[in-house]
């Protein structure tokens, strides 16, 4: 009795052993067409993790060099010390609204004559075009802050779905083996369907990171552009004070 047992636990199967359990082994052995799908997933997530990176990097250089601009426009007395160091600041939005509010107030302040500039006055003579100057230059900025994040919705919104084509197309490639042998066995319906599971969690796994820092990078984008707003109406503010007649 007790060598039969011992014989019986021998023939177990181990779950160890390469081929039996093994995912990558599965993907080589499924369709051309389940392989294409898993391969587009798989550009879809390198793409959307790459973004991601090139965002974290870019965010952390805006907030860095905006809080050193905002440390320099507090302390500065002219427009002109400001205006210096902007080119070394260009990460930050802020340093670009100024940069075109500086240029506006010079294009209005300074006429061409020969061969130097002019002084015209010390009053602008429209507020309303340095209002729109900035507003454009905050378009600009917003603009620059919201590239690539768009392949993050993509990813986000159509990963499922190419995933459960993927799905549908186990299933159906399960359904033709059963009717192709005649025999509803595990053996015959399990490849099947374990590519269609494969394709699903390849699906999830590109979307479900893609939604979380597609939410993350709108929410930035969001108080960044609060800021600029803020920004361009306390630039306004000190223009039409020193500027107004």
């Amino acid at each position: 009795m007790f060598e039969c047992c011992a014989f019986a636990l021998l023939q177990v199967p181990d779950a160890s052993v390469p081929g039996e359990s093994n995912i990558v082994q599965l993907i080589i052995d499924s369709s051309f067409l389940a392989q294409a799908v898993l391969l587009v997933l798989l550009f879809f997530s390198i793409g959307s993790w790459a973004v991601t990176a090139f965002k974290f990097w870019q965010f952390y250089l805006v907030q860095t060099q905006t809080d050193t601009f905002n440390e320099i426009f507090r302390r500065s007395s002219k427009f002109s010390d400001v205006h210096s160091v902007c080119d070394s600041l260009t990460a930050s939005p802020l340093a670009g609204i100024f940069q075109a509010g500086y240029l506006e107030i010079n294009s209005q302040l300074y006429q061409p004559d020969t061969s130097d500039q002019t002084r015209t006055g010390s009053v602008l003579q429209s507020f309303d075009s340095l209002d729109r100057a900035l507003l454009r230059a905050a378009n600009v900025e917003i603009n620059r802050l919201e590239r690539h994040i768009p392949l993050l919705a993509t990813t986000a919104s159509i990963s499922p779905f190419i995933g459960l084509f993927g799905t549908v197309w186990g299933i159906i490639n399960a359904f033709q083996s059963i009717g192709a042998s005649g025999s509803s066995n595990l053996a015959v319906v399990a490849p099947g369907i374990a590519e269609a599971l494969v394709a699903t969690a390849a699906g999830l796994f590109a979307a479900i990171p893609a939604v979380y820092f597609y939410n993350h990078f709108t929410q930035k984008v969001k108080v960044l552009a609060s800021t600029i707003d803020d920004f361009s109406l306390e630039f306004l503010n000190i223009s039409e004070r020193n500027f107004s007649g």
